[in-house]
């Protein structure tokens, strides 16, 4: 890997910061772009990294590998994605009827409510992979409006998200701060994170199942319909390569962006860092916290830096993989998330901001 030199180079600190405005930016404002997401991603990706003059045969590999293996596990979004968008193509009929009966037993408020609770705490068990392929399918098949389908889909990504931070089993962030904190004087153990996170982790995903069961409304009618399903072979097959080009795509351009991230935000003050966390929205939050999180910061820094990354991750598409997941299968776009997900999380970010700085 190569070394970042220790003060800013202004001609990749320049080029880099052009890279960092485009990807916010031109995803709501080009058609093209939003209708090309994926390959816009990795082509920004694919440019910080030649910018940064990062490349080399580690990050190639892992740019490789890490759609489809996790920890050196062979189980990675790509199969998960394909195989459980393959079992509902042949086999859509039998869940989604499963899936219906169950709602019209317990009512679409207490549905939601239940699915919002056990995806978002299990998450961190099950992994964030899992979880998102289950919850984007659910929602698939549930008999609601497309507008209602996305605002479901914003809360839960949310609380998936959240959740899944609890073990380091749970997703790529989970571990990074575990092996970043083994030693002392934390000796960061498995349960590390669910100590220092669960009371803040928990409510949060309280709080996202209850909007989403209000957000829901009631029933149109007194019992639901199994909905036809719509997905050819081909399209299934597709949306798991979009997804695999996704994932690569933030692995380039975490790793392109370094710089920026080593030369500045870590400089941040850790109450100001907070809100710079925000970037997280459009940036693997894995490399976020590689580049913050360390033995020398305090349980506070820590605390408030993981759950500034968390709730931020949630914002836009590109922030968290079940984002990425749930997006592509429900095919919602940039600006129908945005319109959702950034005052939501704005909120959010300011009620976890007065509670990590007045409770702790």
């Amino acid at each position: 890997m190569h070394t970042i030199p220790p003060t800013p180079v202004m001609p990749i600190a320049v080029g880099l910061s052009i890279i960092f405005l485009a990807v916010l930016i031109l995803p709501f404002k080009v058609r093209v772009v939003e209708e090309n997401l994926e390959l816009f991603f990795l082509l920004m990706g694919i440019i910080a990294v030649t910018i940064s003059g990062m490349w080399s045969k580690e990050i190639i590999i892992t740019a490789i590998k890490d759609p489809v293996s996790i920890g050196g596990t062979p189980i990675g979004i790509f199969q998960v994605v394909l195989i459980a968008g393959l079992v509902i193509h042949y086999y859509n009929e039998k869940i989604y009827k499963w899936i219906i009966n169950l709602m019209n037993k317990v009512g679409l408020k207490a549905f939601v409510f239940g699915m919002i609770i056990i995806l978002g705490l299990f998450s961190s068990l099950i992994s964030v992979i899992v979880a998102a392929v289950l919850l984007s399918e659910i929602i698939a098949a549930m008999p609601i409006s497309r507008e209602k389908k996305i605002k479901i889909t914003v809360v839960s990504c949310f609380a998936v998200g959240l959740g899944a931070a609890l073990t380091p089993v749970g997703e790529p962030l989970a571990t990074i701060a575990i092996s970043k904190l083994r030693g002392p004087p934390y000796h960061a153990d498995f349960f590390f994170l669910f100590k220092l996170l669960a009371d803040l982790i928990i409510p949060g995903i309280i709080a996202m199942a209850f909007l989403g069961a209000y957000w829901v409304g009631k029933m149109e009618s007194a019992k639901v319909e199994v909905p036809k399903y719509g997905e050819t072979l081909r399209t299934v097959i597709i949306r798991a390569l979009k997804v695999y080009a996704f994932v690569s795509a933030l692995v380039l351009l975490g790793h392109g962006l370094t710089p920026l991230v080593v030369w500045y935000f870590t400089k941040i003050p850790p109450e100001v860092l907070f809100w710079v966390n925000m970037i997280s929205a459009i940036l693997d939050n894995a490399t976020l916290t590689a580049a913050e999180i360390a033995p020398e910061l305090s349980i506070l820094q820590i605390k408030s830096a993981l759950i500034g990354l968390l709730v931020s991750g949630g914002m836009l598409i590109p922030g968290n993989i079940p984002n990425i997941v749930s997006a592509g299968r429900l095919r919602i776009k940039s600006e129908e998330w945005a319109r959702i997900g950034v005052p939501l999380g704005f909120i959010m970010m300011l009620v976890y901001f007065i509670a990590v700085n007045t409770l702790y």
